[in-house]
């Protein structure tokens, strides 16, 4: 009894150590472009090429989702200065609306949006290296054995064991010291930033004629043209997404109130110089045309280098992008735990999450959860599916993310004055809302699917919040 007592101690112990609140500005914003800079960006002018056929309208596709992810980060700014404690996104709807949305949206988060997001990253990092160095497949024997004929988990046996590796490597460092994980993330933050500007120059000085294709002329009318910057914005809009991560940390960040919103606002905007100048250099190097005609499996970015230094230029744009995966892994790594230390320090999520290490003071149970999920979510290979579902969510709880930060505003809950209000939060609603109508249209099942797993989380929240008002009233006055 005695053995049990003190481990149940030092465990409330561990509840009750504060997170060190040791995160710099400057680390701030390189965990923003950290988090947003990942494979997208060498992916998705396709796409849009084939959308548009014209240069102005791909520039202004991504300086509008660009701004639009501004007006999300001058709304998260608006609510930053509710709280010093960690969780973002999570803790702005509690204070706004309750513990109900709250939990939905960190349920949402740890069933697929973090854990799930994480998974596709690990992959495309492994991928990535595989492209560079081919990986054995150590269990290739197994590969047709399915669960269901739906899951194979031994299937790129190569692929998902690297994958797995770089997520306990990254959870074990990031569970050592969150200045060891965001001192890593500075590096590579900058590496892949110098890597990505040195593209940029041979894209925009490159002397060569642009490389093109035959294909039939696309013509984009007047009637169809804004639907087709709207489906282009949905294209760019995905590697600007995650500039909310940072708010997880706000327990760990010096003077979050002012940082955060610092850090956001300053990443996003270095991010979309980076993203405009990046896909100019694209368009010099090759035409729309042969953008456009891009087999659907090929990297845009991958044939730009060829184009420029042959296989050197694959090689180079390999490592750059296995590069750019493992930084975006490390920092949502690094902030996703965060906020479910949050939610179990508010009684919503199992009480182990909200343990910080006695010597590291990082939420180590948080982050061996999350890279538990994360690795079974990879060998499962159901990341892809699941993460296409969740787009509908995400959105939803943006829109309570805008009508949050007018709610408090006008309670005075938030006093001074705030960046473009009420503006940012209107525009946030209001794409929001018509991302979530054209999600619905081309992708019914996904959306359905995506509101389901979160009313899945309905039951569970009650459960929690009888088992908080038992214990509640257990305890005297």
């Amino acid at each position: 009894m005695t053995h049990h007592s003190e481990k149940d101690s030092c465990q409330a112990d561990q509840a009750l150590i504060p997170l060190n609140r040791n995160i710099g500005l400057s680390t701030g914003i390189l965990l923003v472009a950290g988090t947003l800079i990942g494979s997208g960006i060498f992916k998705k002018i396709a796409p849009m090429s084939a959308l548009l056929m014209n240069k102005d309208y791909i520039l202004l596709a991504w300086l509008l989702a660009g701004i639009i992810s501004m007006f999300g980060a001058f709304t998260m700014a608006g609510m930053a200065g509710l709280t010093r404690e960690s969780g973002g996104i999570y803790e702005y709807l509690r204070l706004s609306f309750g513990n109900l949305f709250s939990f939905l949206y960190g349920w949402a988060s740890f069933l697929v949006i973090g854990c799930g997001g994480n998974a596709a990253i690990a992959y495309i990092f492994a991928q990535s290296v595989n492209s560079i160095i081919p990986l054995p497949n150590p269990m290739d024997l197994w590969k047709d054995i399915s669960i269901g004929h739906f899951i194979y988990p031994f299937a790129g046996s190569g692929v998902k064991l690297l994958a797995i590796i770089s997520i306990v490597l990254l959870s074990w460092i990031n569970i050592l010291s969150a200045k060891k994980g965001s001192r890593l993330n500075d590096f590579i933050t900058a590496c892949k930033i110098i890597g990505i500007l040195a593209l940029i120059l041979m894209g925009v000085f490159y002397n060569g004629s642009p490389q093109t294709a035959t294909v039939a002329e696309v013509h984009v009318g007047s009637v169809n043209l804004f639907s087709a910057i709207i489906a282009a914005m949905v294209s760019a809009f995905w590697a600007y997404d995650g500039w909310y991560c940072i708010g997880f940390m706000s327990g760990e960040i010096k003077n979050p109130e002012k940082n955060v919103p610092r850090s956001i606002i300053s990443g996003i905007s270095m991010v979309i110089i980076i993203y405009l100048l990046i896909n100019y250099a694209f368009m010099q190097v090759m035409t729309l045309p042969a953008l456009a005609t891009l087999d659907e499996n090929a990297i845009a970015g991958v044939e730009v280098a060829r184009v420029i230094m042959g296989n050197g230029g694959v090689l180079f744009l390999a490592i750059l992008i296995a590069l750019s995966t493992f930084g975006s892994l490390n920092s949502t790594i690094i902030t996703y735990p965060r906020m479910y230390y949050r939610m179990a320090q508010e009684k919503f999520f199992p009480q182990k999450f909200s343990y910080v290490h006695p010597r590291y003071k990082t939420p180590y149970y948080a982050i061996i959860y999350c890279a538990i999920w994360t690795c079974i979510m990879i060998i499962s290979g159901t990341f892809d599916i699941l993460t296409n579902t969740i787009i509908i969510v995400e959105f939803l709880f943006f829109i309570l993310l805008g009508l949050g930060l007018i709610k408090m505003k006008r309670a005075g809950k938030i006093t001074g004055k705030l960046i473009a209000y009420p503006l940012s939060p209107i525009i946030l609603i209001l794409f929001s809302i018509g991302l979530i109508i054209i999600t619905f249209i081309q992708m019914p099942v996904e959306s359905v699917a995506g509101i389901g797993f979160t009313i899945l989380g309905i039951p569970v929240y009650y459960y929690y919040d009888k088992k908080n008002r038992i214990k509640k009233d257990l305890i005297p006055e």
